[in-house]
C-alpha cells in the first residue's frame, strides 16, 4: 500500500507539472456497451471522473468497469492509463495520461454518445491522431480505431514513428495486488524482422512518452509471460511502424474489455482477432479469471497490427432506424402483392 501512495504521489507530480503543457485533458465522456463501461478523456486516455462508486466503493472515477459486477479495473489509486505517439529521428512526442504525464499536442476535436466517443488531436506540425471507441462484434470488448496522420511535408522512414499504450491494472476487488498476462510477442521484434511490436513490459506506472524508458516491475520484458504475480502492476507496449509518405495515415485497432473467466475473454479476443493481448486478473484467481478478468488487445497476428475492418457496430438508435425501415419496404412489398 505504502508503495502504491509513494507511486501515486509521483506520478501526480508530474501531472502537476504537465498541466503547464499544451494536452492536459478537461473533459470527457463515461460510455458503455451494456456489458463494458469506459471513461474517455477528450484526449484519448483513460479514467474520468464523475461516475458512480466501484465495486469496493474506492472510486468514482471511471476507467475500464465490468457492468455484472460494477468492477473497476484502471482507477483505483493511480489513474495511470494512457497513449503517446512520436517520432525518433526528431525527438518530438504527444502523449495523454491522467497521473504519468500528458503534453505535445493540441486538442483538435471531441465527439460522444452514450456508446461511442472520438479523440482528434494534433502532435506539433507532424501528425494527427484519432482515437475511435466503439462497440466490437464481441460484447465483451470495446475496439478503439486509431490512425496517425503524417502532415509533416515529408515521409516517415521505417522505424521512426513510434506509439505506446500503457495502463496500470487495478482489478477490484484486490487492486495493487493483481496478476497479469502477456500473450502474442514475437520471438523477434519490430519492423526489421516483419512485424510492429518494439517491446513490452509490466510497468502500468511509465510515463505515456514512447521515447521514454518502459521499464518493468517484477515481469519479464519482451516476451510472453502468464499470470506473472501478484503484485501491483499492468501492462506496456510499445510499437513502431513501417515507413509513412507524407499526408498517408496509418490505422490499427486496440480493444479493451472485461468477462466474467478468463476463457469467455481469451474467446473474446479471438473473435475479433487480437492476437497481442494482456489480461489483468484479481490475486483471488488467476487461473479460472473469476469474478472477472480483463483484457486489453491489440487487432492482428505475430505482432502485426493491422487496419480497422470497414463496417463497425452501428448505434442502437442506428439499428433501430434501419429495422423501422426494413418492417416500411416489407409492408410496402405486401401492398403491391395484394
Amino acid at each position: 500500500m505504502f508503495l502504491k501512495l509513494k507511486k501515486t504521489a509521483t506520478a501526480m507530480t508530474v501531472f502537476g507539472a504537465a498541466l503547464l503543457s499544451a494536452g492536459a485533458a478537461n473533459a470527457g465522456a463515461i460510455i458503455t456497451n451494456g456489458i463494458v463501461t469506459l471513461g474517455v478523456n477528450d484526449s484519448g486516455d483513460l479514467n474520468v471522473r464523475g461516475g458512480t462508486p466501484s465495486m469496493t466503493g474506492s472510486t468514482s472515477v471511471v476507467g475500464l468497469r465490468y457492468n455484472a459486477n460494477n468492477a473497476e479495473a484502471t482507477a483505483d489509486g493511480c489513474l495511470c492509463e494512457g497513449w503517446g505517439v512520436g517520432l525518433r529521428s526528431l525527438n518530438i512526442a504527444g502523449y495523454a495520461n491522467e497521473a504519468a504525464g500528458s503534453g505535445g499536442f493540441n486538442l483538435v476535436s471531441f465527439t460522444s454518445t452514450a456508446s461511442t466517443a472520438v479523440s482528434v488531436v494534433q502532435v506539433g506540425t507532424s501528425m494527427i491522431v484519432t482515437h475511435s471507441y466503439h462497440p466490437s462484434v464481441s460484447g465483451n470488448l470495446y475496439e478503439v480505431d486509431v490512425s496517425v496522420k503524417n502532415i509533416s511535408g515529408t515521409a516517415f522512414a521505417a522505424g521512426d514513428l513510434v506509439y505506446r499504450r500503457v495502463m496500470d491494472w487495478d482489478i477490484e476487488p484486490t487492486y495493487f495486488n493483481e496478476y497479469v498476462t502477456i500473450k502474442g510477442v514475437p520471438g523477434a521484434l519490430g519492423v526489421a524482422n516483419g512485424n510492429n511490436v518494439r517491446g513490452t513490459s509490466d510497468n502500468g506506472f511509465a510515463n505515456s512518452n514512447p521515447l521514454s524508458a518502459a521499464g518493468s516491475i517484477s515481469c519479464p520484458t519482451d516476451v510472453d509471460f502468464t499470470d506473472c504475480g501478484p503484485s501491483d502492476h499492468g501492462a506496456l507496449f510499445d510499437f513502431e511502424f513501417e515507413g509513412l509518405a507524407d499526408g498517408a495515415t496509418r490505422e490499427f485497432v486496440t480493444y479493451y474489455g472485461a468477462a466474467g473467466n478468463e476463457t469467455d475473454a481469451v474467446n473474446a479476443l479471438g473473435l475479433v482477432g487480437a492476437g497481442l493481448y494482456s489480461l489483468g486478473q484479481t490475486a483471488s484467481d488467476p487461473t479460472t479469471g473469476t469474478p472477472s478478468t480483463f483484457v486489453f488487445g491489440f487487432g492482428g497476428e505475430g505482432g502485426v497490427l493491422i487496419p480497422p475492418v470497414t463496417g463497425t457496430v452501428p448505434e442502437p438508435g442506428s439499428l433501430a432506424l434501419a429495422g423501422l425501415g426494413m418492417l416500411s419496404l416489407l409492408a410496402l412489398r405486401r401492398r403491391k402483392s395484394n
